[in-house]
């Protein structure tokens, strides 16, 4: 994470500071009050929302947005929302900002500097990026940060509808917003009224040509589904993780759980497409596994596969696909 201390860096965050002072001049927005009201701007509102981080008070639309979190970048880009800066080498290879944004880098390495120097009036946190926000709000104070990324212990389902409803208030796309949320809850009942119980599911993520266990509930982005569609694990292991490439278990402890379904988060397929690296898909992992032939999921070509970029998205619109998926394939194996 670049922070140097330069006499530049010094100015750069003096003068962006002195920007967003001025430019907040006459709205004196406070945490209380009514939800909307008219700003001296005809053009402009305020709204009240409450992050991770917070009771906010934000001007809208903003106007300067800097957007971190992977669960946003495609809803924003398909939103029209224009950014000034963001995690640009994070997100899916299909999004317009791609080519037009300041990238700030990725979370490993960020260069928070950057985001100084966008001079924003919104930055929209979360996930990868969580772990920086302390340092956002000191080198941008005038900003409004919020971050909606899923709490513990709370609903998953409800969390990502959390953030797209207050997405879509922030940028003025409420019934956009609205529609996504359905197309949620439709892919949810149509998995769950296509699921049998009795059927035993198992959650892999392949990575690095390995095939790894996805633990029900917090398996990385697999987990989630047992909870959300009230599935039947096939298999649960003592201590597992949250680990980004699942845990080390053996594929003869998933051959002997015997699983009527596989659920599998190719986590390489985002990755490399990410770093332009060829890779094994999961499919073929899965086929060419000796251990796995006489698994009935294997067996009777019930393995169902997260979307593409799930690793490097993980949006509500990603699990509506998935869900949809799941039916698809669920039904077909009914018919």
């Amino acid at each position: 994470m670049k922070l140097r201390r330069s006499k530049s860096v010094t100015m750069i965050v003096a003068s962006a500071a002195l920007a967003l002072g001025l430019s907040a001049c006459g709205t004196s927005p406070s945490n209380s009050g009514s939800t909307t009201s008219a700003s001296p701007d005809a053009t402009s509102a305020t709204i009240e929302t409450e992050s991770n981080l917070g009771k906010h008070t934000i001007t809208v639309p903003p106007k300067n947005v800097v957007a971190l979190d992977n669960r946003t970048f495609k809803l924003l880009n398909d939103w029209g929302v224009e950014l000034k800066a963001g995690a640009v080498s994070l997100m899916r290879p299909d999004l317009s900002y791609k080519k037009d944004v300041t990238d700030i880098g990725n979370h490993r390495e960020p260069n928070l500097e950057l985001i100084v120097a966008a001079e924003p009036d919104l930055i929209v946190s979360g996930q990868r990026f969580t772990q920086y926000n302390d340092d956002i709000k000191k080198l941008a104070p005038n900003a409004t940060l919020v971050d909606y990324s899923p709490r513990d212990g709370k609903d998953f389902a409800e969390e990502l509808k959390r953030q797209v409803t207050e997405m879509g208030r922030i940028f003025g796309k409420e019934a956009e917003a609205k529609k996504e949320i359905e197309a949620f809850d439709a892919a949810v009942a149509r998995a769950k009224a296509a699921y049998d119980p009795s059927q035993k599911v198992l959650g892999v993520i392949t990575s690095g040509g390995k095939i790894n266990y996805a633990a029900p509930t917090k398996g990385r982005s697999v987990g989630p589904a047992f909870d959300v569609l009230g599935l039947t694990p096939a298999l649960k292991v003592e201590g597992s993780s949250k680990d980004h490439e699942g845990d080390d278990v053996s594929v003869e402890a998933i051959a002997d759980a015997n699983p009527d379904w596989i659920l599998v988060l190719d986590r390489d397929a985002s990755v490399s497409a990410l770093r332009g690296k060829t890779f094994t898909p999961a499919n073929e992992l899965l086929k060419n596994s000796a251990a796995l032939q006489n698994v009935n999921a294997v067996k009777n070509d019930r393995i169902v596969y997260m979307p593409q970029y799930t690793y490097i998205d993980e949006s509500l619109a990603t699990y509506t696909e998935f869900f949809n998926s799941i039916a698809d394939a669920m039904e077909k194996a009914k018919a």
